[in-house]
């Protein structure tokens, strides 16, 4: 077997909308594609006797045992690594329980498909599942590669995962629907999205006051102003020599004495009740190890106690009580620690509710203080502290104390946090007994902690679980606050970017702060921030994670969702303009229905309160309609269309072309909008697959509740102009000729420019053509024939990456398609530069060249040269377009007679015209390796960030 790809699915994606953490993983089974699993002797029995826990995989059968039984009775391999890659995330400690297996139009070849926790994690099981299986069929033994499988797995697991407190506040905010966005590989998180957000890491908030987070990281400041304002501390000194530290033992009142780094936390570092000199020269070393300078305090007797302040008031008390073991007269001290990390509560890193204790240097100095070695037998009864500090971490555990504590102590421990400064404060008490009053019983507040911990309080290993996460998220999101910008979401084979754009621009001249992605980039406002095709979802956190953002305008290509999936949970608004056969053999994507489903998941993704923008005019756009759980409105290019006179009358919202106007029907109202003559981008009409994009743009910002007359000013200003749709039918005039600059390169977009071609008045017409490389050679083909409809002649050249195409192989099978159509001259010249130059030399007065590029900018600087040499009293291109005044510039609307349009011709129905271009190169990973070491898949979006191919 052969992984062939692993992606890594983060968002609603085209197996699960609500499973949205997903590994697919393509597999070619090679020899095993024609065996199934009951014609290998004994692999039933293995597999069952290594991970007995899939009995409890009930599979197609809905039974314990069922997916067994589908094993005993044949299925295929790739079906039962989904299995093994559940359950061995499952014994990790990371429990799943989706997966899905389908054959692709190559025959032996699969999609894996299966749940995740951490990524990571999920990337190395399809590895090592894969060995497994295959040690398996081979007859060898894997026992003791599924526990180092396991372990490596666990350690995998926490190396990635987010922390608990964190986890906790993640977890607290989904359940009010809250998104949030991972920063970082360690615990800097955003909730919320754009304008809304909030980051937290660990309990350290937006609401954290770093003046206040420097007081309690500098433990003699924390004393020395707790102290001053009447709270009980401990008497202490900071050392700074160790020749000192005997007379800082007599300054505090003798031993026992505390012995810490002055600005460390969680414990490190710390001894407690030192009693002699040698000891406390010890732990003098020890904390010199996370600090220049050393605290030592007079050891206040009593129980540890950690208090829990959020937003100035008391949440939870737990008692921590450090590791340790009790002798039974029989086993040596690491024969109990080992009895004692039996505890089935007690896990790996953060896995249970306890920790396994660790035998470390803490612990040996420890035992070594009081005589003991590991090897020691404890007599019964006797207690062996391992730990000097309380930590969960360490392997201490924590009893719950919040409904006992008395209200004094309260009132300590709220002003203590206020004069401090933090909104989240650990404060750490200790006392004989919480329920009496610290004044009363000689207890004293030692530390104050900023970014506490709060597993303690979520899992103690006795009392009452608090729901700690929950004030935290009440402090940064007070009721009724916002916490998610409208997302508006496009999708479809063409349009796509002009769509976004034209959206875009409507809601900025209503005085919102936008973000968008497209093709060619992403941008904040009017602002370019990241080049490239950004139409994936990396792009879309972009936007989602910039705090200027009111609205995102999120262009969603094939690509992103096939490979990642969305860059969100849900949106508000989702468009589908369109489905046509561009990109199909790619991705496993074989025919138009394929296609479909994966557009869908846009408008899938759509919440309940929102709304999903179908094209009525396309079949398989409308029939979306059926697994949508948003309010359905379309658009359409015919009022009369069946699907929107069914719609109307049963109350619905649709946006129409009808008498030459841009229109919305709403509950038996027609609402006119604009008259198509009037809006720049549709060419006076002409161009009706931009009345399309206009329409969708319309409907989409009416349903957002941008008004009538707003939608209506910025159809006016919206041109087909470089600056704002640039490479998408824009017009330029060079000399006394004119050049159109289109990113068409799909047969639907081909076509949408022929129907726009055959009502424009020129005395000939020349084509710049091609396509990209990785297309079908029918569709190449297909674009060849559309070019001989198109033009009078044409060249034909090849894009800069011709996505494993042989050189000049792409040319050769348009240039087929064009003598198929019996056309004009044809002539081939592979570089696009060159064959753009070349186009424009030949243009005689009259002409119109159109051309169709891979690179857009580099086509525009082009024609900029053009235009100085044959136009040197006008400036250059910026900005050109048909409605051009003399500057170059759109005047706004546009006359009433069209540069190049013979205005007796009608308009006719049309598609979009672009589409996104590219697919991701598909790296294999070839067989799995023995030692099955994480490793980041190429492609991943940490390795791709600045472009979204696909």
């Amino acid at each position: 077997m052969r992984i062939l790809a692993l992606r890594v699915l983060n968002g609603p994606n085209f197996w699960s909308i609500r499973r949205q953490n997903l590994i697919q993983m393509r597999l070619d089974l090679e020899d095993l594609a024609d065996r199934p699993t009951n014609e290998i002797a004994g692999f039933r029995d293995r597999l069952e006797t290594l991970m007995p826990g899939l009995w409890e995989h009930q599979c197609s059968r809905n039974c314990y045992g069922g997916f067994l039984q589908r094993v005993e009775e044949g299925t295929w391999m790739g079906h039962v690594i989904e299995h093994v890659a559940i359950e061995m995330q499952s014994l990790a400690g990371m429990p799943v329980d989706f997966g899905r297996t389908r054959e692709t139009s190559t025959p032996g070849v699969y999609n894996v498909v299966f749940e995740y926790q951490e990524a990571e994690a999920g990337r190395y099981a399809a590895k090592a599942a894969v060995y497994l299986c295959q040690s398996l069929i081979n007859g060898d033994s894997y026992q003791r590669d599924l526990e180092l499988d396991i372990q490596d797995l666990r350690e995998i697991r926490e190396d990635v995962r987010l922390g608990p407190s964190t986890q906790s506040l993640v977890d607290e905010a989904g359940l009010r629907g809250i998104p949030h966005i991972r920063l970082n590989g360690d615990s800097l998180v955003q909730l919320g999205y754009g304008v809304y957000q909030k980051r937290v890491e660990a309990t350290t908030t937006e609401h954290t006051n770093i003046i206040a987070t420097d007081i309690a990281c500098n433990k003699r400041v924390t004393k020395e102003m707790l102290g001053d304002m009447g709270i009980p501390v401990p008497r202490g000194f900071v050392v700074r020599r160790l020749d000192d530290l005997a007379g800082v033992i007599e300054d505090v009142g003798g031993y026992p004495v505390v012995v810490k780094p002055l600005n460390a936390n969680h414990g490190k570092g710390i001894t407690v009740n030192v009693n002699d000199l040698k000891t406390a020269e010890a732990a003098y070393d020890a904390a010199k190890e996370h600090s220049d300078s050393v605290l030592l305090e007079k050891y206040v007797v009593g129980d540890d106690y950690r208090l829990l302040v959020i937003n100035n008031k008391l949440q939870a008390v737990a008692k921590r009580v450090p590791a340790r073991v009790i002798g039974n007269g029989r086993a040596t001290i690491q024969e109990l620690i080992e009895e004692v990390n039996k505890d089935p509560r007690r896990g790996y890193g953060h896995e249970n509710v306890l920790t396994q204790i660790l035998v470390d240097d803490m612990t040996r100095r420890l035992l070594e203080n009081q005589g003991f070695t590991l090897d020691t037998v404890l007599e019964l009864g006797q207690a062996c502290p391992l730990k000097s500090t309380a930590n969960l971490s360490t392997g201490g555990s924590a009893v719950d104390c919040t409904d006992i504590i008395h209200p004094y102590n309260i009132f300590i421990a709220e002003r203590a946090a206020r004069i401090v400064g933090l909104d989240v404060a650990g404060i750490d008490l200790i006392c004989p007994d919480i329920t009496v009053p610290v004044s009363e019983n000689g207890g004293a507040i030692v530390e104050v902690n900023a970014s506490p911990g709060l597993r303690m309080h979520l899992a103690p290993s006795e009392g009452i679980p608090r729901n700690v996460a929950e004030p935290i998220i009440d402090m940064l999101f007070p009721p009724g606050a916002q916490t998610r910008i409208p997302i508006i979401g496009i999708t479809g084979t063409n349009g796509k970017t002009t769509t976004t754009r034209l959206t875009a621009h409507i809601l900025k001249g209503v005085g919102k702060q936008v973000g968008f992605t497209t093709t060619d980039g992403v941008y904040i406002q009017n602002h370019q921030i990241a080049k490239g095709d950004m139409t994936g979802p990396y792009s879309a956190q972009l936007v989602l994670r910039d705090p200027t953002v009111e609205v995102a305008i999120l262009e969603t290509a094939r690509g992103g969702i096939l490979r990642a999936g969305l860059g969100f949970t849900e949106c508000d608004i989702g468009v589908v303009l369109n489905i046509t056969s561009d990109h199909l053999g790619l991705g496993d994507i074989d025919t138009l229905d394929d296609m479909a489903r994966v557009k869908a998941v846009l408008v899938e993704a759509v919440h309940e309160k929102g709304y999903a923008v179908l094209n009525a005019d396309d079949r398989l756009v409308a029939e979306m309609a059926r697994n949508v759980k948003a309010t359905v409105a379309y658009f359409s290019m015919d009022p009369s269309n069946p699907v929107v006179q069914h719609h109307i009358a049963s109350g619905g919202t649709a946006a129409v072309y009808e008498e030459g106007y841009i229109s919305i029907l709403k509950r038996g109202w027609k609402l006119r909008i604009e008259k198509v003559t009037n809006i720049p981008l549709t060419l006076s009409g002409k161009a009706s697959f931009m009345i399309q994009n206009a329409l969708a743009a319309t409907l989409a910002t009416f349903l957002h509740g941008v008004s009538i007359d707003d939608i209506r000013v910025a159809l006016g200003t919206f041109t087909s102009s470089v600056a704002q749709t640039p490479g998408r039918l824009n017009l330029f005039e060079v000399g006394s000729f004119q050049v159109l600059v289109d990113y068409a390169h799909n047969a639907a977009g081909y076509e949408a420019i022929l129907t726009t071609l055959e009502r424009w008045d020129c005395r000939e017409k020349i084509g710049v053509i091609g396509g990209p490389g990785d297309r079908r050679d029918q569709d190449l083909r297909e674009l060849g024939i559309l070019g001989a409809r198109m033009f009078d002649r044409a060249i034909v050249k090849e894009d800069d990456d011709r996505r494993g195409r042989e050189s000049g192989e792409v040319a050769q099978i348009i240039k087929g398609g064009w003598e198929a159509e019996h056309g004009g001259d044809l002539q081939i010249l592979l570089a696009e530069t060159s064959a753009i130059e070349t186009a424009l030399s030949q243009a005689q007065s009259g002409d119109l060249v159109v051309i169709f590029p891979a690179e857009v900018r580099r086509t525009i600087d082009i024609i900029a040269r053009f235009q100085e040499q044959l136009n040197p009293q006008k400036p250059n291109y910026m900005g050109s377009t048909y409605g051009a005044g003399p500057d170059g510039f759109s005047n706004g609307r546009s006359s009433d007679r069209t540069p190049g349009f013979d205005q007796e011709k009608p308009p006719a129905d049309g598609i979009t015209s672009e589409s996104f271009a590219t697919e991701p190169v598909e790296i294999g990973n070839g067989a799995v390796n023995g030692s099955h070491a994480a490793e980041s898949v190429p492609g991943s979006p940490q390795e791709t960030e600045m472009s979204e191919i696909g």
